[in-house]
């Protein structure tokens, strides 16, 4: 199991960047597939038609989403956590999944960089 961390900055607030973790409707609108979230703690979501899908565990509205992911090759607690700091530039936010397996673990990070949060920096750039 590994752990990845990184920091990434977006043109938002951080209740905008909360929002948009945390609402259905706008996930659906900076990732163009329909999702399913909802910001109550022990809920089920699902990201980009099923190929994310976990447990939110906990919220700090504008501040902090903790969720466990779920992988079909571990039973182990994948944990995904996002703070979210208001920097000049908008919100930057500090992304921790720790406990991915290690046979995800590069797709997971290129996903985190290439697609989850490309999509969510371009978004807030148009």
């Amino acid at each position: 199991m590994k752990d990845f961390k990184k920091y990434y900055t977006i043109s938002a607030s951080p209740d905008e960047v909360y929002l948009a973790l945390t609402t259905a409707s706008t996930i659906h609108l900076w990732t163009g597939e329909v999702a399913e979230m909802s910001a109550v703690p022990g809920s089920e979501f699902s990201l980009w038609d099923g190929s994310i899908v976990g447990k939110n565990i906990e919220f700090e509205t504008g501040k902090k989403i903790v969720q466990q992911w779920y992988f079909e090759t571990q039973p182990a607690e994948s944990i995904v956590t996002f703070k979210l700091h208001a920097v000049s530039q908008g919100t930057s936010v500090e992304l921790k999944h720790v406990n991915i397996p290690d046979e995800d673990y590069v797709d997971i990070v290129d996903g985190w960089d290439n697609i989850y949060f490309a999509s969510l920096v371009e978004f807030y750039e148009k």
